[in-house]
């Protein structure tokens, strides 16, 4: 079976609001194995409400609607969706006398226009509401739209999971045909996005049952993800996982993660398991590096601390690099980023310590230093690897492709 969610309400169409109900639905319906094919957003119109639940009805086995529940003019999904199946509405006493008990118990009078939440679609079950004033309703239709399940949920976040929870979960489970759905989702570092199209394509490809998505994630890393739907969750987990050892092996030590980890997150994991620590010496990342990897719960264990050195002085002060070092090569060169490195790791006491300058931009690039250039060094005490890279992209991608390649080059290290 497939799913169409549809987010109702003229604010999601703004910059200032945004749709998350979606993701924790999508999550859900996944667990029930239903593949979710529509995500729709429409406004506060009736003409256009009532055109998108047409055309909902026509290609979704399951349509929920969230928002647009409330008492006021312009919630308009329960008429809407009324008109679109062609039923009538009708007023349920209960709801109304419970919408008039919770106004009461906090001292307030309902008003009139609150009674419209008593509107309940001719066949359709009330889901009540424990969180909020709007009920929801669960519909099950099987004539001129077909065989279709149609969902109405609240817009606030914490009222529509709860509805779900509760009154939702269950009632699907009972309808929709026994179907599973597992995924991996590999996570690829330091490859273009087009690069790992053109080499695992004609892996994926290959593969039966199992649909590959390609998407380019943070700056530095490419997501493969992976996702098969079968009658028994053995199967479609047995197909998943053959195919990603087909492209694990493709790529090899690329690969970081293999069930979505953060490139932080496996840093910190190999750290632990060897019993390494770690300090930082940034000039161009401005602390990224470091808030990357204490955004890891756990991460005193193995990281010891850093600093954030721009200035020159800053550079000699807090890392050790000689002045006439940076006179010679310049602040942005491997030898400083190898100075940085070796000097953090001696003030720190660490086992690793890493050295990143650069020129994040987007002014005091050079023909020969040119936005984008950074060094990154990694020193353990008997080496100091240097790697120089020139990065695309604005300020924040420059500084978040450096973060990246620092952590790859811990990671590649501890392998």
């Amino acid at each position: 079976m497939n799913a169409e969610i549809i987010a109702i309400g003229s604010e999601l169409l703004t910059p200032f609001r945004q749709d998350t109900n979606s993701l924790f639905l999508t999550e859900q319906l996944n667990r029930l194995g239903v593949e979710v094919s529509f995500k729709t957003i429409v406004g506060d119109r009736r003409p256009d409400l009532i055109n998108v639940a047409r055309i909902a009805l026509s290609r979704a086995d399951v349509v929920i609607f969230m928002g647009g529940l409330g008492p006021t003019e312009d919630d308009l999904t329960r008429e809407c969706v009324a008109e679109t199946l062609g039923r009538p509405l009708k007023r349920h006493a209960r709801i109304v006398e419970d919408l008039r008990a919770r106004f009461a118990a906090r001292g307030w009078k309902m008003a009139e226009n609150n009674e419209r939440q008593g509107d309940v679609i001719d066949g359709a079950d009330a889901l009540d509401n424990k969180r909020g004033s709007a009920p929801g309703q669960f519909l099950h239709i099987d004539d001129q739209y077909g065989h279709a399940i149609i969902v109405l949920l609240p817009g606030p976040p914490h009222e529509l999971r709860g509805m779900f929870e509760e009154h939702v979960f269950e009632r699907l489970k009972r309808l929709v045909p026994a179907q599973h759905i597992a995924t991996r989702e590999l996570k690829i570092g330091m490859i273009g996005e087009s690069m790992v199209d053109k080499r695992a394509a004609p892996i994926y490809k290959a593969a039966q049952g199992v649909e590959t998505t390609i998407l380019a994630g943070t700056p530095g890393e490419v997501q493969l993800h992976l996702r098969a739907q079968a009658s028994s969750f053995e199967e479609a987990q047995k197909r998943v996982d053959a195919l990603a050892t087909l492209l694990e092996d493709e790529f090899e030590d690329a690969i970081f993660a293999t069930k979505g980890e953060s490139m932080e997150q496996i840093v910190g994991y190999y750290l632990g398991m060897r019993e390494k620590t770690l300090a930082v010496a940034e000039s161009c990342t401005g602390g990224m590096l470091a808030a990357r990897i204490t955004s890891v719960p756990g991460s005193s264990r193995y990281f010891l601390g850093g600093a954030v050195v721009y200035e020159n002085s800053v550079k000699t002060a807090l890392a050790g690099v000689p002045p006439l070092l940076i006179a010679e090569h310049g602040a942005v060169s491997s030898q400083v980023a190898a100075a940085l490195a070796e000097g953090i790791r001696n003030s720190c006491k660490s086992s690793f310590g890493i050295g990143i300058t650069g020129v994040a931009g987007p002014a005091g690039g050079s023909d020969e230093k040119p936005v984008g250039l950074v060094f990154h060094a990694l020193a353990d005490g008997s080496h100091t690897e240097v790697i120089e890279r020139t990065f695309p992209g604005d300020r924040d991608r420059i500084r978040h492709w450096a973060t990246q390649q620092a952590l790859d080059m811990v990671r590649r290290k501890l392998m």
